[in-house]
């Protein structure tokens, strides 16, 4: 009764219009998760169409969701927003997955999907702000310097282009980019600010990381577009994905069929994603950047992971007739793109609508350019390799802050450690949780007066 009473009076605490908009994003994702119609999670996906066609059961569904998401939720999505006043869209997302999933395939289900679906978007951004004040409240506040895990990040994320290119097309020619990548860096250093000859009132101040990443990208970007398909020996021959489309244009249709509610969600996570509401970020980069008033370079970083989920999205959605509540992602560049949330809804909303209603045509032009299509997967491996190193170097740097010494030796020992469980952490996660259990370390060391 008194954890009722005290979540209450935080509640009354939160934000109702920020409350309210999550609120309607958690009810409007967890009621397309009950109905097939959109899931978060990528490993999901291929299982709505096994269930909806009567090889796999609600509940043996029900059961693989929750192997699937809780764990990222409670060791990824959650530590990373804990770093900054910010959800990491996981955290939102994955929990509504397998709510829809848990509840019945009726429409008592889906008005009940909905309706914890809201609830938990809300007991999520009460929670975190709770935890945040809980950990502000013990004799060693630990939480400005939590949020120092990610500042390698910020300095980092722009060489994956490099490590793209390297993956895809050879190491010297990654070399290459990389050495584009540093002179672009130092060439906006050295720059520093714009002030186009008088001609405003307030000079512009040039972001070296920004800069870095935006010619990394151009770079990669030619040599994607520069490879072409092999020249077919019959006219008549069709690409991967363009069989792919004439096999399951049935699913492309159930995607189209459902598109309102999809365009909903677009809409109003794109507002979630602005910076003036700053309440969801799609990635643990664009988090740390947001948090620092780096729109700019948040807007590039979310560019980046958007065109590398086009081909994943695309194709699973095509082969599965189920898409994810938030799209191809672009929909948090379009918020991230104005302060303005009437807009950014807008906006989001016409992007989403133009994903669904040009899937199969994205798909088929994948097709003309296997360099992008591969670009994609490349793109995800290299952001997750950097991020591995990032979080890694960033929890070392935060937890020495916290516990000089003992903290390097701490994370250090957990990253080892996980690597011998037979259930290891995601490696991106452990950063964040291994600086949580040093601050936490700091504070029991304090109280028995041992440091």
């Amino acid at each position: 009764m008194v954890m009722v009473q005290e979540f209450l009076m935080r509640l009354i605490e939160v934000d109702p219009v920020k409350a309210g908009l999550l609120a309607a994003i958690g009810a409007i994702s967890a009621m397309m998760a009950n109905r097939g119609i959109a899931v978060f999670h990528d490993g999901l996906r291929p299982l709505i169409p096994e269930h909806l066609e009567g090889r796999m059961s609600r509940k043996a569904l029900a059961a693989t969701s929750f192997a699937l998401s809780f764990g990222l939720i409670i060791g990824f999505g959650i530590p990373f927003s804990l770093t900054a006043p910010i959800i990491l869209v996981h955290s939102l997302l994955l929990g509504t997955d397998v709510i829809g999933v848990w509840c019945s395939n009726s429409k008592k289900g889906f008005v009940l999907s909905g309706i914890i679906g809201a609830f938990y978007a809300v007991a999520l951004l009460t929670g975190l702000k709770s935890v945040v004040e809980l950990f502000a409240m013990l004799p060693v506040n630990f939480m400005s310097n939590l949020s120092k895990v990610g500042d390698p990040i910020v300095v980092c994320f722009s060489l994956f282009p490099a490590v793209v290119v390297g993956y895809q097309y050879g190491y010297r020619k990654g070399i290459w980019v990389l050495i584009a990548t540093l002179i672009g860096y130092l060439a906006t250093q050295s720059i520093g600010t714009l002030s186009f000859g008088g001609f405003i009132e307030k000079p512009v101040k040039l972001d070296p990381n920004g800069s870095a990443l935006l010619i990394a990208m151009i770079a990669m970007f030619y040599f994607a577009m520069k490879q072409r398909p092999p020249e077919n020996t019959g006219s008549d021959q069709k690409g991967a994905n363009e069989m792919l489309v004439g096999l399951f244009s049935s699913r492309i249709a159930r995607i189209q069929k459902n598109k309102w509610l999809l365009v909903l969600s677009g809409g109003l996570t794109a507002v979630a994603a602005t910076m003036s509401f700053s309440l969801l970020a799609e990635g643990p980069v664009s988090l740390q950047l947001m948090a620092q008033g780096e729109q700019n370079g948040a807007l590039l970083v979310a560019l980046a992971r958007a065109i590398s989920f086009v081909p994943l999205v695309g194709t699973t959605a095509i082969a599965t007739g189920v898409y994810s509540p938030d799209g191809m992602k672009f929909v948090f560049v379009a918020g991230l793109a104005t302060n303005n949330p009437w807009i950014a809804f807008i906006a989001g909303c016409v992007i989403m609508l133009m994903e669904i209603m040009l899937l199969a045509k994205i798909a088929i032009w994948l097709d003309k350019y296997p360099g992008v299509k591969a670009c994609g997967d490349h793109i995800r491996t290299a952001i997750t390799r950097m991020l591995e190193i990032s979080l890694l170097v960033g929890g070392m740097i935060a937890s020495n802050a916290i516990l000089p010494g003992m903290g390097f030796m701490v994370v250090a020992g957990i990253y080892l450690l996980n690597k011998t469980s037979k259930r290891p952490l995601v490696e991106m996660a452990i950063g964040p949780i291994a600086t949580i259990l040093v601050g936490i370390l700091a504070n029991i060391i304090y109280i028995m007066g041992l440091g």
